[in-house]
C-alpha cells in the first residue's frame, strides 16, 4: 500500500511555509470573464456554469495530442482553453447550460461548448456527451434543476452525514463527479467558495484536488512511498489500475493535506500554487528547477525545492512523471 513519507512531508512543509505569504497572495479569485462568469452574475447562474464545466474537467488532451489552440494571437491550451470556450457558450449560446438542453445534449451541441470552430476538441466527446446528459437529467430529477439548490442543500458542509449530506456525497449522484478521491467535486467546491456562493462550514474536511499535476509534484518530492510492484510500474511508465490509481491520488492528497495543516495554508489555496507550479514548471519529463519564474515556488529562477536540496530529481535529463493512467473522467 503507498503510504506517507512523514520526513519528507516536513521537509516540503519547512520550504513551503518560507514562502507562505506569497502563495496567499497568489490564490485566484476566477473572476477573469475571459474563463468565468462576471462577478455581478446571479449567483444561480454562476453555480450552474462551474457545476457543468468542472464536470468537463479531465484529460483534455492525450500524449502527442494537446488539446490546444491559437485564438486573437495567443496559444490557449489543456483547462484554459476548456474554460475558455465555456466562458465563451456562457456568454453567446447561454441554453447550452440549461438542465432541460443537458438531459438531451446532442454531439452538435457539445462541439459549440466543448470545442474551437467543432474540430479542436477534448479526445472522448461521446463519453463527455453522456456525462452532460446524465448531469442534467439528475439535476432536473433530483434537484429541480437547480445548480443552486444543491449548495443549499448541503448547508455549506462539505460532508454531512447519511441522513443530511454534505455537497460532496450530493454531487456523487452524478457520474461526472464520481471519482472517490473526489477531485472535481473539491475543485467546485474551490471555485464556488472564492466566488462567494458556497460558504464552507466544515474546513477541515477541505482536500487539494488531486489531478496528474500534484500526483506529479508529490512523487517527485517523495511525498509518498510505493511499494515495489508499484514503484515499478512508476518506472517503466506502464498503466496502473483503477484500484491503484485510487489508492495513490488517497495518499497523494492526504499528504498535501498534511502540508497545508503544518504551513497554516488552506488546502485550497495550496492547490493553486501546486496546479500551476505542475503546468508551468514541475513539467513532465524535464521540469525547468533552474528556469523556474513568476511564481511564489520560484527564487532567483529556481524552483526552492531545487535550491533547498529536497528534490531529488533537480538537474536531472529526465524525471518521474505520475503514474500512467490516461482513460478516466475522474481527473
Amino acid at each position: 500500500m503507498p503510504h506517507l513519507n512523514l520526513a519528507s512531508i516536513e521537509q516540503v512543509a519547512q520550504t513551503i511555509n518560507s514562502v507562505v505569504d506569497r502563495v496567499r497572495e497568489f490564490a485566484d479569485t476566477f473572476t477573469d470573464p475571459t474563463y468565468y462568469p462576471p462577478p455581478s452574475d446571479p449567483v444561480d447562474r454562476v453555480a450552474l456554469y462551474f457545476l457543468v464545466m468542472v464536470s468537463q474537467d479531465h484529460r483534455t488532451g492525450r500524449p502527442g495530442r494537446p488539446f490546444e489552440a491559437v485564438i486573437g494571437g495567443r496559444k490557449i491550451h489543456g483547462a484554459d482553453l476548456l474554460y475558455y470556450l465555456g466562458a465563451k457558450a456562457y456568454r453567446e449560446e447561454p441554453s447550452l447550460f440549461e438542465p432541460e438542453h443537458l438531459a438531451t445534449l446532442s454531439l452538435e451541441d457539445a462541439k459549440k461548448l466543448l470545442c474551437v470552430n467543432a474540430r479542436i476538441c477534448p479526445p472522448d466527446m461521446q463519453r463527455r456527451v453522456l456525462l452532460l446528459r446524465d448531469l442534467g437529467r439528475k439535476l432536473l430529477k433530483l434537484y429541480e434543476g437547480s445548480a443552486y439548490r444543491i449548495i443549499m442543500l448541503s448547508r455549506g458542509r462539505l460532508f454531512g452525514s447519511p441522513e443530511d449530506p454534505g455537497l460532496i456525497p450530493l454531487l456523487s449522484v452524478f457520474e461526472a463527479y464520481n471519482d472517490p478521491v473526489w477531485k472535481k467535486a473539491m475543485l467546485l467546491a474551490k471555485f464556488l467558495e472564492r466566488r462567494g456562493v458556497l460558504e464552507i462550514q466544515d474546513k477541515w474536511n477541505k482536500r487539494v484536488p488531486v489531478d496528474n499535476h500534484v500526483t506529479r509534484i508529490a512523487l517527485r518530492l517523495n511525498l509518498v512511498e510505493l511499494e515495489e510492484p508499484l514503484k515499478h510500474k512508476l518506472v517503466k511508465e506502464l498503466p496502473f489500475t483503477a484500484w491503484e490509481d485510487i489508492l495513490v491520488r488517497t495518499t497523494v492528497r492526504e499528504a498535501w493535506h498534511s502540508i497545508a495543516v503544518r504551513t497554516g495554508l488552506d488546502d485550497f489555496t495550496l492547490d493553486d500554487a501546486l496546479w500551476s507550479f505542475g503546468r508551468k514548471v514541475c513539467l513532465p519529463n524535464t521540469p525547468k528547477c533552474h528556469a523556474c519564474e513568476n511564481h511564489p515556488f520560484c527564487e532567483n529562477k529556481q524552483c526552492i525545492f531545487a535550491k533547498h536540496g529536497i528534490c531529488p530529481w533537480a538537474g536531472k535529463s529526465r524525471a518521474i512523471n505520475e503514474h500512467y493512467f490516461i482513460d478516466t473522467w475522474w481527473y
